[in-house]
């Protein structure tokens, strides 16, 4: 049994020193039986509890001081001895503490690591550079921050949730990407050996519980349209405005494509003589090839647009590159502005009444299709680029439908120069 020496006070630990030679020294500091203060040579201190465990004397480290006080140290002693008398060896229980943290960081995997992981794996999913930045982008602004240092197996539906409720409602098309996103992720991490169970971005049976549907409260965050009977004034002060911009801006008007599409068309893309535009799969969001017939004016505005020597775009920004889809928002936000100082309400959104934008240019043209057309709806779909019924879209696809398609954006565009297609001429736009 250990000898019970006096309590010795943090003053008198702080003052004890190393009586000299090359060993160290063990010095009893009282208050716990077997607890020592370990000299040594070269002035280094710590504790050490010297007791007895089944038949072999354990010295066990509680630690350096003055990192750990006197007070601490007597309180790791005392836990200390209880597990002894519970028969547990607090050596090899730290032992196997170490074994356990290390086997888990071996096989242990953050979220901000398996996204990586994921995308190298992925690579040759990604139709382009851009594609794969909207992915990390998205993660990086919203998951990361939360979870990205958490190991993918403690992830739990709380912690996605927690990411997705406060976007769901405001910005609903990045949040259901978002959730999509962090699904894949998890999915991979589960099959690659990462982790174990249900899949905590799972919408069906899941999180469909948590959060109301997409589709129930996305209908607010439609981009702000056009009005119909606004059009043809717009479309009239649009082909007033000169620059590239500005013939961009009339041509995905003209084509009811988006501005993506229209920004990275190119010259090889387009027959002018079968007045067709074959977009590839590569370049559309749904990543099906998409033919779109050209109306007599899209055709006469390309026919007289300048071509820049060695530059493929057809609407090249000004130092040659790409156009920004700013510039394209850029010029409906002047045009709405100029509306405003002329005395009228500028070009604003029917329902929502803010102003409207490029991409509600889209939604323009298939309200014109459902109020002033007689074409069916599904037409209107596959103009669209929309994915809809495979069956119904391998018959538009089809040479007559494509014909049909034609004589619709032939009605769009002179629906938007206030003109019967009859016998009218075409006014072009400026060009520079």
């Amino acid at each position: 049994m250990p000898k019970i020496t006096d309590e010795l006070s943090a003053l008198n630990v702080k003052r004890l020193v190393h009586p000299g030679g090359s060993r160290n020294v063990l010095i009893s500091v009282g208050g716990v039986p077997g607890l020592h203060l370990q000299l040594t040579p070269k002035r280094g201190r710590s504790w050490v509890l010297r007791v007895k465990v089944g038949d072999a004397r354990r010295d066990i480290g509680l630690g350096g001081f003055p990192a750990v006080t006197l007070s601490q140290a007597r309180e790791k002693a005392r836990e200390a001895r209880d597990k002894i008398s519970q028969g547990i060896d607090p050596i090899e229980e730290r032992k196997a503490a170490k074994a356990a943290l290390a086997a888990a960081q071996r096989h242990g995997l953050t979220f901000a690591d398996a996204v990586d992981n994921y995308l190298a794996a992925k690579l040759d999913a990604f139709k382009n550079a851009k594609h794969r930045q909207q992915w990390q982008n998205t993660l990086e602004t919203y998951a990361k921050p939360a979870f990205g240092k958490m190991l993918v197996q403690d992830i739990a539906v709380q912690d996605v949730f927690g990411v997705l409720q406060p976007i769901w409602t405001e910005k609903t098309e990045t949040a259901s990407r978002l959730r999509g996103r962090i699904e894949a992720v998890l999915s991979w991490a589960t099959v690659a050996g990462h982790r174990t169970g249900d899949n905590p971005a799972r919408w069906a049976g899941n999180l469909k519980e948590l959060l109301p549907a997409p589709s129930r409260v996305a209908k607010g965050n439609n981009q702000p349209a056009l009005m119909l009977d606004d059009a043809p004034c717009w479309f009239a002060a649009l082909r007033e405005r000169e620059g590239f911009g500005a013939r961009a801006l009339e041509f995905l008007t003209l084509t009811a494509t988006r501005s993506q599409e229209i920004r990275g068309a190119l010259w090889d893309e387009i027959d002018l003589d079968k007045a067709l535009w074959i977009i590839p799969a590569a370049r559309m969001k749904m990543e099906r090839e998409h033919r779109v017939p050209l109306s007599v004016e899209a055709v006469a505005m390309l026919q007289i647009l300048p071509r820049l020597e060695g530059n493929p775009l057809v609407f090249p920004a000004a130092r040659g590159g790409k156009l920004s889809d700013m510039t394209l928002s850029a010029t409906m936000k002047r045009m709405h502005e100029a509306g405003i100082a002329n005395g009228d309400a500028g070009f604003v959104d029917q329902a929502s009444k803010r102003r409207a934008v490029p991409h509600g240019l889209r939604s323009t043209f298939r309200d014109w299709v459902a109020e002033r057309t007689t074409y069916p709806g599904d037409m209107a779909e596959v103009a669209l680029a929309h994915r809809i019924n495979n069956a119904v879209e391998a018959a538009y696809r089809r040479g007559d439908m494509i014909e049909k398609r034609s004589e619709m954006m032939n009605d769009w565009s002179a629906f938007l120069a206030n003109r019967t297609r009859v016998g009218q001429v075409i006014k072009l736009g400026k060009l520079v």
